[in-house]
């Protein structure tokens, strides 16, 4: 079962105090009469709950936005306040406007500290954007940048001190009212020092420069000037094609069988059978036989034509060899007779150049006396030096003119030359070629204008000229 009740309103007999409840044991007035507080217990009882005191006000500890009606904001915070206003906000205000009237900037490291005062000492006015206004320091190694923003102006300096010397780059628009006058702080006298320094220096630059200059010209005209000599044509003589006649004369030589006797050279006693012949050919050795023979057309070829060629002897393969064949090394005596008037017809002193073939074991070079120009050469189309022939052939030569002259000839005095400037050769069995041809070039008074690639011109032309006994 629930329990009902029911919400009605009291009659006004509940609500007298002289009312009681029969059912009650014991009957209390509801309301009771208070009695009078005494003074002593009113203090006892107010004591227990302390006064309110008021709240503390809000202290700024950090520099707040700018406001935009910065007069009346403060005028107000003044009257409400009075002389109680904010004093943090103050003094922030304060040190902030002293900081503003003078830019510090502090070296790291030992550098030196540069003061620069503010040209205006006024106190900034309201409303201005002076006192929004923040610095920046930040050091970068050996140098100091200084960062300045402003809101009004657009205007961004950054100021950086290297090396003692001050470098200003404006970024912006800058203020007259915030040109600051900085003639008279030491940054500008260091910044006008670097300046004459570096003056300085590039005038001690374009002094060096124009002293040698003029030294090059000086020693330009003090260096001997070289002849101007004009380039030697290519002679068309030492390359003339072969005809077609003569291509096929060389072909049936070189299919001969190879005993057969080709040609036979009466003053030298030379013959060329075909398997001799074949030396001729692209990749053969030159022999003895070959060399010898050759060498002896081209001394016919200038007994033909004197006025055209230099008179020149040619000694054959085996003269060296003779010559060295001593105990010592050297043995005059075993080639003395080779070249007596009788047997040559001509004197040996009386030549320009005396060619001497040198064989290196399996390379052939070439050895000039050159009476013409008092000089011992020497030829290889490899670029070897061999300095023995030389002394052996500075030897020789002294002898001979003693033994056919009776006079003593000072060959000491005269040069001694390994010919670099000359042709060499890009195999191994072309040698014999180029030590021909060296005499050949020599011989006509001519320079040694060819190269590897004559090479298989000069042979067909030189079994075209061995065939015929004839050196053109």
């Amino acid at each position: 079962m629930g329990v009902m009740t029911i919400n009605r309103k009291r009659p006004e007999e509940c609500m007298n105090v002289n009312h009681t409840n029969s059912d009650s044991p014991r009957k209390r007035p509801k309301f009771l009469a208070k009695p009078v507080p005494s003074a002593a217990s009113a203090v006892a009882r107010l004591s227990r709950y302390p006064e309110a005191k008021q709240p503390l006000a809000r202290e700024v500890h950090a520099p707040c936005r700018s406001r935009k009606f910065e007069l009346a904001r403060s005028s107000a915070r003044v009257s409400a306040n009075g002389a109680m206003g904010n004093f943090l906000v103050a003094n922030y205000e304060k040190a902030k406007r002293s900081a503003l009237a003078k830019c510090r900037f502090v070296l790291e490291k030992g550098k030196e500290v540069i003061d620069v005062d503010a040209a205006e000492s006024e106190e900034p006015r309201f409303g201005s954007c002076e006192d929004s206004s923040v610095e920046e320091a930040r050091g970068d190694g050996d140098k100091v940048v200084v960062r300045r923003r402003q809101q009004q102006s657009t205007s961004a300096f950054d100021s950086e001190l290297t090396n003692g010397e001050l470098k200003v780059v404006s970024g912006g628009r800058v203020l007259g009212s915030e040109t600051r006058d900085l003639s008279s702080v030491h940054v500008y006298r260091k910044l006008l020092e670097g300046v004459g320094r570096r003056n300085d220096a590039i005038q001690r630059l374009n002094f060096e420069i124009e002293l040698n200059e003029k030294r090059l010209d000086t020693y330009n005209l003090m260096r001997p000037k070289k002849e101007l000599v004009e380039e030697q044509e290519v002679p068309q003589e030492p390359f003339v094609d072969l005809t077609s006649e003569e291509e096929d004369e060389v072909e049936r030589a070189f299919s001969a069988n190879r005993w057969s006797i080709l040609v036979t050279h009466e003053n030298s006693n030379i013959e060329i059978t075909g398997e001799k012949f074949q030396c001729l050919r692209l990749t053969g050795w030159l022999n003895d036989e070959v060399i010898n023979l050759y060498l002896a057309l081209l001394k016919e070829r200038e007994q033909r034509e004197p006025q055209k060629f230099l008179k020149c002897h040619f000694f054959n393969t085996f003269f060296y060899k003779k010559l060295i064949s001593g105990a010592n090394g050297y043995d005059f005596k075993s080639v003395r007779r080779w070249t007596s008037q009788r047997k040559l017809g001509y004197s040996l002193l009386e030549c320009d150049k005396i060619f001497v073939p040198i064989h290196q074991e399996i390379h052939w070079c070439l050895a000039v006396i050159n009476k013409k120009d008092k000089k011992f050469q020497y030829l290889d189309s490899m670029k070897g030096e061999d300095k023995s022939v030389l002394d052996k052939l500075a030897q020789y030569f002294a002898d001979e003119v003693n033994d056919k002259t009776g006079k003593d000839i000072d060959v000491n005095s005269w040069k001694k030359e390994f010919v670099k400037d000359l042709p060499v050769q890009e195999n191994g069995y072309d040698c014999g070629v180029f030590m021909i041809k060296y005499a050949d070039f020599y011989s006509r008074g001519l320079e040694l204008c060819f190269n590897q690639k004559n090479m298989s011109y000069f042979r067909r032309r030189t079994a075209r000229e061995i065939l015929r006994l004839k050196a053109e």
